[in-house]
């Protein structure tokens, strides 16, 4: 059962009730969306080595997902197809399978030291060809899939999130040791392995299965 926590009358449940609340969207935001990724933008996700990648099922249940590598790890094909290549991971593609039934796809690309994001929405499409995938390959791996995105809107994000998070900030960044390891994390959740096996099946996989 879900709790609910507010109360029912302040909910906000119509584009004119939300209107209502925040006000006109400002007319400089209304027109910097794109329809294509100009030179700005190429040279933005050519910077990028990290982005978010959010879509959902048919069913609506969403997903965000972190990609990340080597800056311009994703390629633009033309000024309305990207190509995001699918490094070795755990297996569980959930963005992969969410796209097979909804293609719908959002991208938030950021860049260390950028306050202001680069946002791409569009449609996806899962691929296999070798042709594509073969360049974005690394240490002698080759992505065996990818996402191409065709783009329909793209537009540049101000700062101001990443500004009140001082996430660029190296005074705000947190000693690891204040919080548990991934290993211990999952290991207690799961009940299924032991915390020390876990801690060194996963430091093995950051030294040698990257990529």
């Amino acid at each position: 059962m879900t709790a609910t926590f507010d109360d029912p009358t302040a909910r906000i449940e119509d584009p004119a009730q939300l209107r209502s609340h925040v006000g006109a969207v400002a007319p400089l935001a209304e027109r910097k969306v794109l329809d294509h990724l100009d030179q700005f933008c190429r040279d933005f996700i050519a910077l990028s080595p990290f982005l978010v990648l959010a879509s959902a099922d048919e069913a609506g249940r969403a997903d965000a997902s972190p990609r990340g590598d080597a800056p311009g790890f994703v390629r633009v094909l033309d000024d309305k197809t990207l190509l995001i290549p699918d490094r070795r991971g755990n297996n569980r593609v959930d963005s992969f399978a969410n796209i097979l039934s909804a293609a719908g796809v959002g991208l938030i690309f950021m860049v260390p030291g950028i306050s202001e994001t680069l946002r791409v929405n569009g449609t996806a499409r899962v691929t296999h060809d070798p042709a594509l995938l073969e360049p974005s390959t690394v240490q002698e791996r080759t992505p065996t899939i990818g996402l191409l995105v065709a783009v329909e809107e793209a537009f540049f994000h101000c700062g101001k999130a990443l500004i009140r998070s001082k996430l660029w900030d190296p005074a705000s960044q947190v000693e690891r040791g204040s919080f548990p390891t991934l290993g211990r994390i999952v290991a207690e959740q799961t009940k299924v392995i032991g915390v020390a096996e876990l801690e060194a099946t996963l430091e093995e996989g950051y030294r040698t299965r990257l990529y």
